[in-house]
């Protein structure tokens, strides 16, 4: 179900950025992977349940690692979306910016 909502979702960022005129050749990798929109979908669900406070550095690692105890097959994404690996798209420079401040 979260997957399914999570594409619907991916597949209309597609279609908003096609009618843009933008190149899909350009944009498509600066995308969040199906798994990783439902990470951010559950943790959006967390922030609106806490009354819509965005949480700090320690909360956004509780919250996300309870996603990764939570959902086991999402681990290796939460992880990721944790760690310090190599960037690459335009959302993870602006996630790390995001943690730095």
């Amino acid at each position: 179900m979260l997957r399914a909502e999570a594409a619907d979702e991916l597949a209309v960022l597609v279609q908003e950025r096609l009618l843009g005129g933008e190149d899909p050749w350009a944009f498509m990798e600066e995308l969040p992977s199906v798994d990783e929109l439902v990470v951010f979908l559950l943790r959006a669900d967390e922030i609106v349940e806490s009354g819509g406070v965005r949480p700090d550095e320690a909360r956004n690692f509780d919250v996300l690692r309870r996603i990764a105890l939570d959902y086991p097959e999402l681990t290796s994404i939460v992880w990721g979306l944790l760690g310090d690996g190599p960037k690459y798209r335009r959302w993870d420079l602006l996630t790390d910016d995001a943690r730095s401040s």
